[in-house]
């Protein structure tokens, strides 16, 4: 007989849950102080949307497999209770890995998004949700360009973690996943990163342009009101709430790279070094889109990836990006345009991530004309694309989606 006092998995569990309350309450034990570097979890909507974004993000989407409608009441349930914790430093209890044990929350938010698959899937309805579906809640038409790798698009749920720590978003995620285990599987992950940069700056892409200038001001009730939050017109449950469109996209790096940086602003629109406009001074000056040279052509080109995004090109509509580069190292490509190179290249871009109050006048509106002229497009892929009904937030006590499942 083995002397191995974890032989058997009941001893190991007792023994790790043993573990995990020592670290927990023993004197002594070096922590951080709950609550150290937190953001608000309770409150009228989702943390992660209009919190100032932090350094680091790892975005998961999960398939479900319960079979019952209680059952995903539970895991939401379950997620709920252990990101309240996790977001004040505090371990979530069970499902915890022990990496993040003595680590500040680093200003952790966890936030939780409802596919469309939830509500009906393969044409059924699996947990009789399908009249809460919301009108909004669509699916994603294929854009001009589109690339897309099947396995990392879509899900029926999805948890946004994001940190000023990468371990401390990883280890949220870890977390979830355990607490899902039988219930809901893993479909994709996506880690990503900003630079760290002023939290007042517009944070950089890869690509070095800043990305967000013309995001609607959180900091503007009316502005996130209109364009971000949803209202009357969604569910009951939805208000308070967004929609975020998520979409993996992959750069040329090394085309950008060799490209002239007059040609880069001339593809933005906008200066590299300042952000300002090719009209402008300054970074928040006004689109001048009227503006024309010595030869009667635009300043900002008709096809400039900035005028194209502009609202008084679309009807005023805006979004609120939080995006992230990601790294995901090298791969075998082919170049979409000349010089059409092909061979192993960074697998690297931007894992865009766009909150709306409505994305059929949001970002869908915005980037159908996009995908088909923005000059932007000769160095960019679009390889992945979700679409997820963040609920409102959460009252101490209850549990996101907890509207949902009492509708019906």
């Amino acid at each position: 007989m083995s002397s191995c006092p974890f032989a058997s998995r009941r001893g190991f569990l007792a023994a790790a849950g043993s573990l995990a309350a020592a670290v927990t309450a023993a004197p002594g034990t070096a922590q951080a102080s709950p609550s150290e570097g937190a953001e608000p979890f309770w409150g009228v909507h989702q943390a992660g949307i209009a919190t100032v974004p932090q350094r680091h993000t790892c975005v998961i989407a999960f398939d479900l497999h319960a079979t019952k409608r209680d059952e995903v009441a539970g895991l939401l349930r379950r997620w709920t209770d252990a990101a309240a914790r996790m977001a004040v430093g505090l371990p979530p209890g069970p499902g915890d890995a022990g990496d993040a044990f003595g680590l500040a929350p680093a200003r952790l938010t966890l936030t939780f998004g409802l596919g469309a698959g939830l509500f009906v899937k393969d044409g059924k309805d699996r947990y009789g949700l399908a009249a809460q579906r919301p009108a909004a809640l669509v699916d994603m038409p294929r854009f001009n360009g589109d690339q897309f790798i099947e396995a990392r698009c879509g899900g029926d749920l999805l948890v946004q973690a994001c940190a000023d720590d990468a371990e401390i978003a990883f280890h949220s995620v870890r977390t979830l996943a355990q607490l899902a285990y039988g219930a809901a599987e893993k479909r994709w992950l996506q880690s990503g990163f900003l630079p760290a940069g002023p939290a007042d700056e517009t944070p950089r892409n890869l690509m070095g342009f800043k990305d967000g200038t013309m995001n609607p001001a959180v900091t503007d009730p009316q502005a996130m009101d209109r364009h971000v939050w949803v209202g009357a017109e969604g569910p009951a449950w939805m208000r308070g709430g967004s929609y975020v469109v998520l979409r993996r996209i992959r750069i040329a790096l090394e085309h950008w790279d060799r490209t002239e940086v007059d040609f880069q602003e001339q593809t933005i629109g906008r200066r590299k070094l300042s952000g300002a406009p090719l009209t402008g001074q300054s970074e928040f000056d006004p689109l001048d889109l009227q503006r024309v040279d010595a030869d009667s052509n635009p300043v900002i080109p008709e096809n400039a990836h900035v005028r194209l995004g502009a609202p008084e090109l679309n009807g005023g509509a805006q979004i609120l990006r939080r995006s992230y580069g990601y790294n995901d190292g090298l791969s075998f490509t082919a170049e979409r345009w000349p010089p059409w190179r092909q061979g192993m290249e960074y697998d690297a871009g931007l894992l865009f991530v766009a909150w709306q109050r409505d994305p059929r006048h949001g970002f869908i509106k915005i980037f159908e004309p996009m995908s088909k002229l923005d000059m932007l497009n000769q160095f960019t892929t679009h390889t992945a694309s979700a679409l997820f009904a963040a609920p409102g937030g959460v009252d101490k006590g209850g549990h996101i989606g907890q509207r949902l499942f009492e509708a019906t």
